[in-house]
């Protein structure tokens, strides 16, 4: 199936618009179903033929395509395909199943853990995004963990210390970084540790070092957009 150079990816609360190769649509996938190609998104000029308008959101580069994310003005469109009943159907050109994809937000939890000084304790990073730059303790939650216990996990396992959050809300980010439209959600908390520096153990070939550094110096190490907004409000 030839696909367009560049295509609107409409989605309206969990609906997303399909198209043929003829511009109809909208056409329903079937989970699971296997075959041929053939449903994809629709180009901006098939979605002027069939009489919608829309806001675009954001533009991104999705294998080689412009992918155009945007919003239908229209009421919730019910006749259209669920997104994720597109992921498992190879009817669905995989540009749109890829889209798809990168749209489901990727969640992170972290933690400013102070000290009795009010310093913030920090890790040198050795792989992952940011290796050897400094970095809150926390990383992905795993599939249904609450961030406030993901954070906790990856501390113990980082630094090697038990720590209990404060009944503050976590600070609440999100970003996409590239224009590959993958999306990050971070939660980051606050918790007060007072123990001997003897008991962090760090994760070895993850973190390099650790340091206790003042809110404004650990603003000016951090690399992470997470890390510098939620580091503002100490």
């Amino acid at each position: 199936m030839d696909h367009p150079a560049a295509v609107l990816y409409l989605e309206h609360d969990g609906k997303v618009l399909l198209v043929n190769s003829d511009g109809d649509g909208p056409q329903i996938p079937v989970m699971n179903n296997t075959g041929e190609t053939r449903f994809r998104f629709p180009t901006e000029k098939e979605v002027q033929d069939l009489g919608l308008e829309w806001e675009v959101k954001n533009t991104f580069n999705i294998l080689g395509f412009n992918v155009i994310k945007a919003h239908p003005l229209i009421e919730w469109p019910e006749n259209w395909a669920w997104k994720d009943e597109c992921i498992s159907d190879d009817s669905v050109h995989p540009i749109a199943r890829e889209s798809i994809y990168r749209s489901i937000h990727r969640l992170v939890s972290k933690v400013m853990i102070l000290n009795s000084e009010g310093k913030v304790l920090m890790g040198k990073i050795e792989r992952g995004h940011f290796v050897g730059h400094w970095t809150l303790p926390g990383g992905y939650m795993d599939h249904d963990e609450h961030p406030a216990i993901g954070c906790v996990r990856e501390t113990v396992e980082e630094m090697g210390i038990e720590i209990e959050l404060n009944e503050d809300a976590p600070i609440i980010t999100q970003r996409i970084f590239t224009n590959e439209g993958i999306s990050f959600v971070s939660f980051t908390y606050k918790a007060e540790w007072n123990g001997n520096d003897s008991q962090i153990k760090l994760k070895e070939n993850e973190i390099a070092d650790y340091a206790w550094l003042s809110p404004s110096e650990a603003m000016s190490r951090a690399v992470s957009g997470f890390d510098i907004a939620a580091l503002k409000h100490l």
